[in-house]
């Protein structure tokens, strides 16, 4: 009976989908455990064999949770929303409704292919109306809450109303404008549309006004890491500076806290640090620069060096700056336009990151140092951001090299404030040692000057000790169609949310979800607004306009995690039961690019949601798996230049060649098939081969990102057909660390497939069948299986699932050499199979005579008795070659060691008779003769 794959793996396919095998329950006398993956956006394309590395290895972690006793809960959804399907269905012409239900559905079919133990029964969408309709509402409680900085967590604005009619907003500075002040009687005197404008600069969810980058050609507002070089990332659309107006979530208010729940998380502290760098939390102080030509106006700058105020040579503001236009003289004013200009069409990445590239202008006016009373003049450089801090700095040349490379290039005059330890090269920005040419702090040691700086300024009433956050407000808004529309009406030009409005005022569409209306164009408003602004029945009610933008993708995947918790229930989002007893997830895989976006705009959600009282815990995943990617293997040809000859890879240095991608499955490892790459495309039809000695023509090859433009792409369906989902599972972990990146190499598939094949035969005989007995098993056979158990159990817990794939081949190994059939080895073999190969192992199981599913069974567990090692193999040697290999109880005397090796008989042959000069015994180790 042969290992029929196909066969087993359909049956078994079924036999879960019919008997609901992986169907959770909420309620269960087991302790839970939540695995989760982060879930996919269903392209077109379909998933290739990087896709499911990440997937089989939460798979196999799920199914050993569920054999160790939890009660685990494993769901997949689709992050459906998003541009790449409204970009297609405008190219296209097909609804993204239509596109997307097909992408799905096509990654549905791949992930069940696979044998995943997925919940379908939990599956969710994020373009879903059951689904958004609660996205919608958790965007209402964030807009209807505030942070209150004294107790540190979100609270309901009529909260904040209240404290406002009483006292003002005395012991509550405003967030968005710290210069507003009020008290109970003028709060009281403010007109609604006055009140509603101080009440959104306190909300979580606000309206607000910002540089973006407006991309015509996509119709929406890209982000910054979205635009390279002036254009957009995807389609290399021109893109430009457009302020409009913008929702945004208020996540600066949790900085402090995302910073403090860190230290709670089982993540990589790579993971961690890029966070913190993300979040950028700063201590220094803030001060005030009055302009020399205007007293009114000052300009505050945030610094964490306040100690090198007297090394402060010029102001930078960044070009974006509001005070630029009032502080530039006529004499600099084009000038200041130009570069202005130039700025525009430069991304904050570029920005900040080329720092060779030195651009200023001079704006004509100076600036006074508070403590110098020196004048110094004022600059613009794109090297200033205006979100970040006030938008300004003070510039010490001495002290830092960027402003030492501008002051160079610009010929500033550098104060030097260190003495010998600025060499006048380069900047000193080490904080040890003295400060000189600085006043009361020349003589003073850096690490006390700080402090000593900061009282001075506050004493003078020029500043203030500031904490200070790299971390911005998040944008929370898309000029485009395919996204959750927001629940909100634009009365009389002021922003109502709907359930502030009466039910009767604004149509049909009064209550949760405000439903994405059908559209026949998806191009942009001419107006710059989304595509939903050129449908005036839906955008115009009988009190106002309908908000026309819509959520960016990471709204609904910012929560997906707890609808997965109770995705049936209309009434909330998901029930207090549901989340008490579900909690965090305990762990979550994906990958490193949503280090900074998704995981923080999810724990933001998470904590502005246990502060609202709706969960019970702060943070959403308790432990990170970050996954390497599978590379593309890719394939090169050597085109002849000008010629359509093609010349093999020993041979290609003779001329000169172009290097072409080819299709890899026109290769055997190297060997290009001829006849098929004619037939690939029609202009190689008549190609010709200048070719190796052997008649063969060897391809060149590359590790590369797997992407269809480079032909490099392997599909998980034709593996899977070819060697079946049980093989591909192993050998996807076998490749190398869940955590590294690693080439894909199809032919290494092979040596994977014999050894499940060798595994089967352990139980089953080609020509017998069933062969497994129920004799006891022996020592040796049993520290085989109990060192498996243990090695197994330890490498699934670590995540170091490529040892156990290796593990099992030892085993398989050991047990064939020993020729085992046993029950009671075979039998806790197949369990610990079960995560791995699971189609195979229950197949197994059944024919080991069970009638329930091996999910149902029980991990099991070693006995250290078998485990600990009472004898040792001694490779024996005689004068430095090895000739035998003894085996001795490791309590064995030395002596009588000695004497067993000179009489065996082997040895004796080797021995000629001689007695041995010396005879080296290193105990546990090895044994050698010397003659």
């Amino acid at each position: 009976m042969e290992y029929t794959f196909r066969t087993i793996e359909k049956k078994w396919k079924e036999y879960w989908k019919e008997h609901r095998t992986f169907s959770v329950s909420n309620h269960s006398p087991k302790p839970k455990y939540y695995v989760l993956d982060m879930f996919p956006y269903p392209s077109g394309a379909g998933l290739h064999v990087g896709h499911p590395l990440g997937y089989i290895a939460s798979d196999i972690f799920a199914r050993y949770k569920r054999l160790k006793g939890f009660n685990v809960l494993h769901p997949m959804g689709f992050d459906a929303f998003g541009l790449p399907a409204e970009q297609y269905a405008i190219e296209t012409g097909q609804h993204p409704i239509k596109t997307t239900e097909q992408n799905i559905n096509r990654y549905r079919e791949q992930l069940d292919n696979i044998g995943f133990c997925y919940d379908w029964e939990r599956a969710v969408r994020t373009s879903d109306p059951s689904y958004y309709k609660w996205t919608q509402w958790i965007f209402l409680k964030l807009f209807h809450s505030w942070y209150d900085r004294n107790t540190q967590k979100a609270r309901p604005i009529a909260e904040l109303i209240s404290i406002f009619e009483i006292d003002g907003n005395a012991n509550i500075p405003c967030p968005a404008d710290e210069q507003i002040c009020l008290d109970g009687n003028c709060w009281k005197g403010l007109s609604v549309e006055e009140q509603r404008d101080i009440l959104m600069k306190y909300r979580l969810a606000y309206l607000g006004f910002a540089d973006v980058w407006w991309c015509e050609a996509l119709g929406t507002v890209l982000a910054n890491d979205e635009v390279v070089n002036g254009v957009s990332e995807r389609g290399g659309f021109p893109v430009e500076k457009r302020r409009m107006r913008q929702w945004f979530l208020r996540i600066t208010e949790y900085a402090e806290r995302l910073l403090d729940g860190l230290e709670t998380l089982d993540w990589t502290e790579a993971m961690k640090e890029m966070q913190r760098n993300w979040i950028g939390k700063s201590i220094g102080a803030e001060i005030k620069f009055v302009v020399e030509q205007a007293s009114d106006k000052a300009i505050t700058v945030f610094t964490t060096r306040p100690d090198t105020i007297f090394g402060a040579d010029f102001l930078v503001l960044a070009p974006e700056h509001s005070l630029v236009d009032d502080i530039t003289t006529p004499a600099q004013q084009s000038e200041v336009n130009a570069y202005r200009e130039y700025v525009r069409t430069r991304s904050e990445r570029e920005r900040i990151s080329e720092v060779k590239l030195v651009s200023g202008c001079f704006t004509g006016s100076f600036a006074i140092n508070p403590i110098t009373q020196r004048p110094i003049p004022i600059w613009i450089a794109e090297y200033v951001l205006a979100g970040y801090g006030t938008g300004a700095i003070m510039a010490v040349p001495s002290g830092d090299q960027r402003d030492h490379l501008f002051a160079k290039h610009f010929n500033i005059p550098i104060t030097n404030i260190f003495g010998a330890r600025y060499s006048g090269e380069e900047a000193y920005m080490a904080k040890e040692g003295t400060l000189e040419n600085s006043g009361f702090l020349s003589g003073i040691e850096i690490s006390k000057a700080v402090k000593m700086a900061v009282d001075a300024i506050v004493e003078a009433g020029v500043g203030q000790g500031k904490v200070n956050y790299r971390l911005r407000d998040a944008g929370f808004s898309r000029q485009r169609y395919w996204g959750e529309p927001f629940p909100i009406v634009y009365k009389e030009g002021i922003a109502f949310a709907i359930d502030e409005l009466s039910n009767h005022s604004i149509g049909e569409q009064s209550t949760l979800p405000i439903l994405l209306p059908e559209v026949e164009s998806y191009q942009p408003a001419s107006s710059g607004e989304g595509p939903l602004a050129n449908i005036s029945d839906w955008v115009n009610t009988p009190v106002g306009q309908r908000e026309t933008s819509t959520m960016p993708g990471y709204a609904g995947s910012s929560w997906y995690f707890l609808r997965y918790m109770d995705p049936q229930n209309d009434h909330e989002f998901a029930g207090r039961k549901a989340t008490d007893y579900w909690r965090e997830v305990d762990v979550y895989v994906g990958g490193t690019e949503h280090a900074v976006g998704h995981l923080l705009y999810s724990r933001m959600w998470t904590k502005a949601l246990y502060d609202l009282g709706f969960i019970s815990f702060q943070e959403p995943f308790k432990k990170l798996i970050n996954q390497g990617m599978i590379q593309g293997s890719s394939r090169f040809v050597y085109r002849v230049h000008g010629t359509n000859q093609f010349v093999t890879y020993s041979r290609r240095n003779e001329m000169q060649v172009d290097e072409i991608h080819v299709d890899v499955s026109l290769v055997d490892g190297l060997l290009l098939d001829q006849k098929r790459f004619k037939a690939w495309r029609p202009e190689f039809a008549n190609a010709e081969f200048l070719l190796e000695d052997d008649g063969s023509y060897i391809c060149g090859v590359a590790v590369e990102k797997m992407s269809k433009s480079k032909y490099n792409v392997v599909n998980p369906d034709d593996i899977v057909a070819q060697y079946g989902a049980d093989t591909f599972r192993m050998y996807e972990m076998f490749l190398g660390p869940i955590d590294v990146s690693k080439p894909w190499d199809t032919k290494g598939i092979e040596g994977v497939h014999r050894f499940l094949k060798k595994l089967w035969r352990l139980y089953v005989d080609e020509q017998k069948g069933w062969i497994v007995n129920q004799e006891l098993p022996n020592a040796q056979e049993l520290q085989v299986i109990h060192r498996t158990i243990k090695k197994i159990g330890e490498d699934i817990e670590r995540f170091t699932l490529n040892t156990s794939v290796s593990q099992f081949m030892i085993c398989v190994n050991e047990l064939a050499s020993l020729t085992c059939h046993k029950q009671r080895v075979l039998e806790p073999l197949a369990i610990l199979l079960a995560p791995f190969a699971p189609h195979l192992a229950e197949e197994l199981w059944q024919q080991l005579g069970h009638s329930t599913s091996i999910m149902d069974a029980s991990f099991p567990d070693y006995e250290e008795k078998y485990i600990t090692e009472n004898s040792k193999k001694y490779p024996v040697a005689v004068n430095g070659k090895t000739r035998v290999e003894l085996e001795f109880p490791l309590d064995m005397p030395e002596e009588m060691v000695k004497q067993a090796v000179l009489s065996h008989p082997i040895i004796m042959k080797w021995l000629e008779g001689k007695a041995p000069k010396k005879i080296i015994f290193v105990k546990g180790k090895m044994i050698n003769l010397v003659v």
